[in-house]
């Protein structure tokens, strides 16, 4: 007796398209709609900033008000062109913006892209700090969680990971600064780095701003320990309320991924679970994390505002605070648009190394 075996369609039927072509253009479909849509996200954005600061009146009347005298506070608002319709000033500052002209401070009168350049590397530099310290607590704390999973270990870690990313990044900060710093005197309390280093580093051709690169790049050892020192409490206090979350993402998932028919095999075979966990489960468990960083950095940039306040860091969040307080609303504006463009490149380049190493990612 003869078995019928119903052969798959092939690529000359026409019922599959050929793989390779359908993925390659359609990865190319999907980066191109992810870049696209950078525009209408900082666009939203600066919009409601703009009328968002407006509500309570022009920059010039919140920044000056009650410090000039009616008839000086009148010219300078029409000066700067406060005085015309609300739509013709956000037009306006649409096309400074699409030239690159952020406008001028009004506490400082300096240029706000200026300001932007100066202060944003010390705000790269801790978000980079935390990131690492992150990645570097989180994965490896997921993975023991999972590997002792309902045991002591998995219940000590698992209300550590709720402790972290349920504390305030200002009463970490506190509490960081009181132990390390006044009570046990083994860090630094506040800045970035002393001033004899800051002006070595400062001093260099071409600097980063980024002080421990530029004291990497110029072998100066003794700067370079200064500025990790004074490093280590802000990336602490920043860095683990996301490392909390990597924690609980990497723990559930190395779970989920133990149980698949794979690792079960393997487990058959007499494979040991440290080797399980180590070499089979824990790359699938890495997309979550992959997935969720673009999101992270956000939440890195806001938590920024209130670490830098804390230990005095110069960064843009630490400048924020400042001009949120003297109420100059060109600098917050600048600083929100570029934190804005920040956030929509790292979510694209996040979708983009999502849909390249998962499988599961449609485009």
């Amino acid at each position: 007796m003869t078995t019928l075996i119903d052969a798959p369609p092939s690529d000359a039927d026409g019922i599959l398209p050929s793989s390779k072509k359908s993925s390659g253009g359609g990865l190319g479909q999907y980066i191109l709609v992810r870049f696209l849509l950078i525009f209408p996200t900082i666009f939203i954005l600066v919009t409601m900033v703009f009328f968002l600061m407006r509500i309570t009146g022009d920059p010039i009347t919140a920044a000056m008000g009650g410090r000039l005298p009616a008839e000086q506070l009148q010219e300078r608002i029409h000066n700067a062109g406060y005085d015309r319709p609300i739509l013709v000033q956000y037009f306006e500052y649409l096309g400074q913006l699409a030239t690159g002209n952020f406008g001028r401070t009004l506490t400082d009168n300096r240029a706000v892209s200026e300001m932007l350049t100066t202060y944003g590397s010390a705000t790269l530099e801790l978000s980079i700090n935390a990131l690492i310290l992150a990645l570097l607590v989180g994965i490896p704390l997921g993975m023991i969680a999972a590997q002792r999973r309902d045991h002591a270990p998995d219940a000590v870690l698992r209300v550590f990971a709720i402790l972290c990313y349920a504390t305030p990044v200002f009463f970490a900060g506190m509490l960081l600064k009181l132990t390390f710093a006044v009570w046990l005197g083994w860090l630094p309390v506040a800045g970035r780095a002393k001033t004899s280093s800051e002006l070595a580093l400062t001093s260099l051709q071409a600097p980063t701003g980024i002080y421990w690169l530029d004291a990497v790049r110029s072998g100066n050892m003794a700067a370079l320990g200064d500025v990790m020192a004074h490093a280590v409490l802000p990336a602490v206090a920043l860095g683990l309320l996301t490392a909390g979350i990597f924690l609980r993402l990497v723990r559930t998932n190395v779970i989920g991924t133990l149980g698949k028919d794979y690792v079960e095999a393997g487990r058959s075979r007499g494979v040991s679970e440290f080797r399980l966990v180590t070499k089979h489960a824990y790359k699938p468990a890495l997309i979550p994390i992959i997935t969720v960083m673009g999101l992270q950095i956000a939440v890195m940039l806001g938590g920024a505002v209130l670490t830098e306040k804390t230990f005095e860091w110069k960064g843009l969040g630490f400048q924020l605070a400042n001009y949120l307080t003297a109420r100059d609303f060109v600098a917050v504006q600048g600083i929100v648009v570029l934190l804005a463009i920040i956030v929509a490149v790292t979510n694209f380049i996040v979708d983009i190394v999502a849909a390249l190493i998962d499988p599961r990612v449609r485009y």
